[in-house]
């Protein structure tokens, strides 16, 4: 059973969460939080696998709760849920420490995938603000730059795995996946894995 804590400052957003997601087989609420501050304890007390982070909120907002979140307890992992594609706000997120994001307003069924898909160690990402978080078209490079190998290991950093896991599925090293996603950063003009994963939604064709 994947455990669930609510962060929103609205207690209708909270209790309307809490009972899609405790209409689950798998997925339960072990707590709801107003605000970042209480979200930061009741994370250390509870010990959730997945934070549902809003970003707006009074006191200590969704990006600090989340760096102080997971500094405190980096078991855990968070997805910012807000109502906006706010790019700073959301960069500023993710670079706090979340895994991905999703809008208010998405669909429950993909609401409740991306809770799960977060605690299997993937990154969720709402691909109606994907584009606003990708590099500009000036600075991002073509995908034929890039060897067949790269798109590959681009492509699988893209579906949230980690570099062993990507290692692994390609039946190379680890070193070897650092190696060939230094040189993709380079080339794609992204300095992150998240903003690589973007790039690849956008740019990269699926095989």
């Amino acid at each position: 059973m994947t455990g669930v804590l609510v962060v929103d400052d609205h207690a209708m957003v909270r209790s309307g969460l809490t009972v899609l997601i405790d209409g689950t087989g798998d997925l339960h609420v072990v707590g709801e939080a107003a605000d970042g501050r209480q979200a930061v304890e009741l994370a250390a007390e509870l010990q959730p696998d997945v934070v549902l982070m809003d970003l707006s909120m009074p006191g200590m907002d969704g990006v600090e709760a989340t760096r102080e979140l997971l500094r405190q307890r980096p078991e855990s992992v968070v997805v910012v849920l807000t109502s906006f594609s706010d790019q700073p706000r959301v960069t500023e997120a993710l670079k706090a420490g979340a895994v991905g994001y999703l809008l208010k307003d998405c669909d429950p069924r993909d609401l409740l995938a991306a809770i799960r898909s977060a605690a299997e160690g993937h990154a969720p990402l709402d691909p109606r603000v994907a584009r606003a978080l990708l590099p500009s078209a000036t600075t991002a490079s073509p995908s034929d730059g890039l060897s067949a190998r790269e798109k590959d290991v681009l492509r699988l950093v893209a579906q949230g795995l980690a570099n062993k896991q990507v290692g692994t599925r390609l039946g190379i090293s680890e070193r070897t996946v650092k190696a060939h996603l230094g040189r993709v950063f380079r080339e794609i003009g992204v300095q992150d894995r998240t903003s690589a994963a973007l790039w690849a939604q956008e740019h990269l064709p699926a095989e």
